[in-house]
């Protein structure tokens, strides 16, 4: 199949985990690391966010405020 490991990965969670836990065993936070994290999802979904209320802005106006 053509993405099998994925799909084993996603149908076995707890081995999934497990692994992931193995290879972040060593792993440490630097200082930054937080931060650099919240920022990075902010920059991911805020313009997500702001295009899906822009978009059901738009559908609202289109069918109740333009008649006015």
């Amino acid at each position: 199949m053509l993405f099998q490991k994925k799909i084993n990965r996603v149908i076995d969670v707890e081995k999934a985990e497990k692994e992931f836990d193995e290879r972040m065993e060593g792993q440490e936070l630097e200082k930054g690391d937080r931060l650099a994290m919240v920022l990075a999802g902010l920059i991911v979904f805020v313009p997500a966010v702001l295009l899906v209320i822009g978009f059901f802005l738009l559908v609202i106006w289109f069918f109740f405020g333009r008649f006015v």
